[in-house]
C-alpha cells in the first residue's frame, strides 16, 4: 500500500457504507446521498459522474468481501481509494458521538473520517498469486480451527459412536490440512517473489515455512513498513492505558491475528534455538514482566525483524542479535 500523496483533493470524497445488496454513497462537500446497488455498473456508473471535474478520495469499510466491487471499480477507473479498518472507522465514530447506527449515518461517518485522517493509505490490489495464497492458507487456518474443537470435544465424549465420528473428522481434516500445505508449498516454489521473500523469512530462527507462508499470504506489505507499523498491523504495538497518577498494564489489540497465531509459535521455537531472543526475553522476566509480555514482546521483535529482512533484502545473521 502507498500513503495517499497531496495531490489527492480531500475535500472530493466519496464514502461507500457496504451491504451485500447495496450500497449507501456519501459524498462531500455537497453533503449528499443516494443508495445504489452493489454491482460493478452501478458504481462505475456513479463515479464516472463524480470524476469528471477533479478526480474524488474514495472509501469504504473491510466488509468481508462485499466492497469488491467498489475496489475493483476505483482500480478500473485509476480512483485513489482506501479501504477503512472498523475498529479505527469505530472509535472515530465515538470522537463524533454518534450513538446512532444506520447505514446513513456510517457512510456520512467514513465520509468525514477520510477528510479528517492524515495517514490514511491507497489500497492496491493483490497479485492472482497472493490471492490463491491467501485463499489456500485461509482455508488451511479455516480446517485448524475446526480440529482443535473437535479435539476438545474428544476429552468427554460420553458415545462410542460419536467419539469414533469425531476420531474420523479429525483424521479426514488433517489429511486435508497436509494436501493444502502441499499447494502452498507448490505455490511458494512456483513463484519467484514468494521464493524469494520466503527464503528471507526463514532466514529468521524460529520462523519456518509455515509462518513465512502467513506473512506472505496475510501482511504482503511487509518489507514496506516502519517498525511500528509492522507492530501495528499485527496488533503487536503495546497500547498505553495510563490516566493522571494511573499506569495502567500496556495492552495490544486489533491487526491481523491469522498472522499473530503463527508468529506465537515462531516466538516459542525462537524461545529455544536463539540465545539472542533468550536474553531478551530474560532481561524482561528480571524486570519484572509477566511470562505472557516476554512472549508478546518476543513475537512483536519478531515481526519487526521479517520487516526489515524483506526491505533490505539481505537474511538474517544467525547467532547475532538483530
Amino acid at each position: 500500500m502507498s500513503s495517499i500523496s497531496s495531490e489527492v483533493d480531500r475535500t472530493n470524497i466519496i464514502a461507500f457504507e457496504v451491504s451485500k445488496a447495496s450500497l449507501t454513497v456519501h459524498s462531500l462537500p455537497d453533503d449528499r446521498q443516494v443508495t445504489i446497488p452493489n454491482t460493478d455498473t452501478a458504481i462505475t456508473k456513479l463515479l464516472k459522474a463524480r470524476s469528471r471535474n477533479c478526480p474524488p478520495l474514495v472509501i469504504c469499510e473491510a466488509s468481508g468481501g462485499y466492497e469488491r466491487h467498489v475496489l475493483h471499480s476505483c482500480v478500473e477507473l485509476d480512483l485513489p481509494v482506501h479501504r477503512a479498518h472498523g475498529t479505527r472507522t469505530r472509535n472515530f465514530a465515538k470522537y463524533l458521538g454518534l450513538a446512532a447506527k444506520t447505514d446513513a449515518v456510517d457512510a456520512r461517518m467514513l465520509a468525514l473520517f477520510a477528510a479528517k485522517s492524515e495517514d490514511l493509505r491507497l489500497w492496491q490490489p493483490p497479485t492472482p498469486e497472493t490471492v490463491e495464497l491467501r485463499g489456500l492458507r485461509r482455508r488451511r487456518d479455516d480446517l485448524s480451527q475446526i480440529i482443535r474443537t473437535e479435539q476438545n470435544r474428544l476429552e468427554h465424549p460420553q458415545v462410542k459412536s460419536v467419539e469414533r465420528s469425531l476420531k474420523r473428522h479429525v483424521r479426514a481434516m488433517t489429511k486435508e490440512i497436509k494436501e493444502l500445505d502441499g499447494q502452498i508449498a507448490k505455490l511458494i516454489a512456483a513463484t519467484p517473489e514468494f521464493r524469494r521473500k520466503s527464503d528471507l523469512l526463514t532466514s529468521v530462527i524460529g520462523v519456518g515455512p509455515k509462518t513465512a507462508a502467513a506473512c506472505l499470504a496475510y501482511v504482503p506489505e511487509l518489507g514496506s513498513l516502519t517498525k511500528g507499523e509492522a507492530a501495528a498491523i499485527v496488533g503487536l504495538a503495546p497500547h498505553a492505558q495510563d490516566s493522571g497518577t494511573l499506569k495502567g498494564h500496556r495492552r495490544i489489540s486489533g491487526g491481523r491475528r491469522e498472522v499473530r497465531a503463527s508468529l506465537y509459535m515462531a516466538a516459542m521455537t525462537a524461545l529455544r534455538l536463539d540465545s539472542a531472543m533468550q536474553t531478551f526475553a530474560r532481561r524482561l522476566r528480571e524486570r519484572g514482566k509477566p511470562a505472557k509480555v516476554a512472549i508478546t514482546a518476543v513475537m512483536r521483535k519478531l515481526i519487526v525483524i521479517l520487516n526489515a529482512v524483506l526491505k533490505t533484502g539481505e537474511p538474517a545473521r544467525r547467532g547475532l542479535p538483530a
